[in-house]
């Protein structure tokens, strides 16, 4: 396998980790990097720029990384706290008083971004057209009826997200999600990650084609296996967790150049793992792209528990602070003081404040992990090593 990109001396192991998972775990084409206190010290990429595809990986290569969007998407309510613009401990109908339908009067703003809305999933789920036209989503949303009552359980919000988020940015600051983080976020630092694909990145070509695979035999013990309750949830039409991942049916064509386009930041986020680590490290201090995005007060909340427990969607154990899942069993970072987002599949970023670790994993391969793939895994434990 032909790697390019380079890493500071120390961080060999990542660089090897990197291969093996190309080796062993089925890894097609792929990105990893790492910022340690704003300087970027791990810088990989390798494989194809398609999944299906003979083309070579390069350094601007960009992916759609689904639910690893929600985390770079949690960092706009957080600057808008920030800024006094948005009250977490407010009802999210002070915002958006349509969404006090159906009995979610009593829903906080801190409960939409911890999965405590009430509303993973959706009576009527939406197209895929309507998941994208900036409207439909919000209007399902705020109509309705919770499955439990706001604030008392959390369940993964796994497409609902986008609609919830959108909506909420939206009605505080005029703007849609993906504009307000391209004018205050990531432009200004030259990051390259879109939530809504600009038409002039797209046609550019640099964004590589994902597609699902099957775990090589050769990842033996790492292939990912789901415990019994787990895969029952995901097997059953009519559990929660089915319906929550099936908001949108039928499953939208994640390569369409209309998906790229739409702005869902529970899932249709493209960026470079580049971009995904200087993002993360922005918001624990200053680096090499710009003055840090967070205040110290801002990044001890983004990694300040408000779920924890059984999750309704994902049924194990999950974690959530306000828009970033935390550090655990169910979904491994660093350390304790990790957060950040898994995305279905593959990709993976965080930012780890105790030890100034950013980290970003971008793959075209997309297995069917959903919160722990073997691979963004073996990276992890070679990055730890190296500390």
């Amino acid at each position: 396998m032909n790697i390019q990109g380079e890493v500071a001396e120390g961080y060999e192991a990542v660089r090897d980790a990197f291969v093996r998972n190309f080796e062993v775990l089925g890894d097609r084409g792929a990105a990893v990097a790492v910022y340690r206190d704003g300087r970027r010290v791990v810088d990989l990429w390798g494989g194809t720029h398609d999944v299906d595809g003979t083309d070579p990986w390069t350094a601007g290569t960009a992916q759609v990384v689904r639910s690893a969007t929600k985390g770079v998407a949690a960092a706009v309510p957080l600057l808008l706290h920030q800024r006094g613009l948005l009250d977490l401990d407010a009802p999210v109908g002070d915002y958006w008083p349509e969404f006090k339908a159906g009995g979610k009067e009593g829903a906080l703003v801190r409960d939409l971004l911890a999965h405590r809305a009430g509303v993973p999933a959706l009576d009527v789920p939406l197209t895929p057209e309507e998941a994208a036209d900036g409207l439909s989503g919000a209007r399902a949303v705020a109509a309705q009826r919770p499955f439990w009552e706001p604030g008392t359980e959390h369940g993964y919000h796994a497409q609902t997200f986008s609609w919830l988020l959108s909506e909420l940015v939206l009605r505080v600051t005029g703007a849609s999600l993906g504009s307000w983080l391209a004018q205050e976020v990531t432009g200004p630092r030259g990051l390259d990650f879109w939530i809504g694909l600009p038409q002039a990145v797209a046609e550019t070509g640099r964004v590589g084609r994902v597609g699902a695979v099957e775990p090589p035999q050769s990842a033996g013990a790492l292939r990912t296996r789901p415990r019994r309750n787990v895969s029952e949830a995901y097997a059953d039409p009519d559990s929660l967790t089915r319906r929550a991942f099936a908001a949108i049916t039928p499953l939208a064509d994640e390569n369409a150049p209309a998906y790229r386009a739409a702005e869902l930041p529970a899932s249709a986020g493209i960026g470079t793992a580049r971009a995904l680590a200087g993002l993360y490290a922005s918001l624990i201090g200053d680096t090499e792209d710009g003055p840090r995005l967070f205040t110290p007060e801002t990044t001890a909340l983004a990694g300040t528990e408000l779920s924890s427990g059984p999750d309704r969607v994902l049924v194990v154990n999950t974690r959530f602070g306000p828009g970033h899942m935390l550090h655990s069993p169910a979904s491994p970072m660093l350390s304790p003081a990790s957060f950040g987002h898994p995305g279905r599949g593959g990709s993976l970023a965080f930012a780890d404040p105790e030890s100034g670790i950013a980290f970003g994993y971008v793959t075209n391969a997309l297995a069917s992990s959903v919160t722990a793939d073997p691979r963004a895994q073996a990276l992890v434990r070679a990055l730890r090593t190296a500390l």
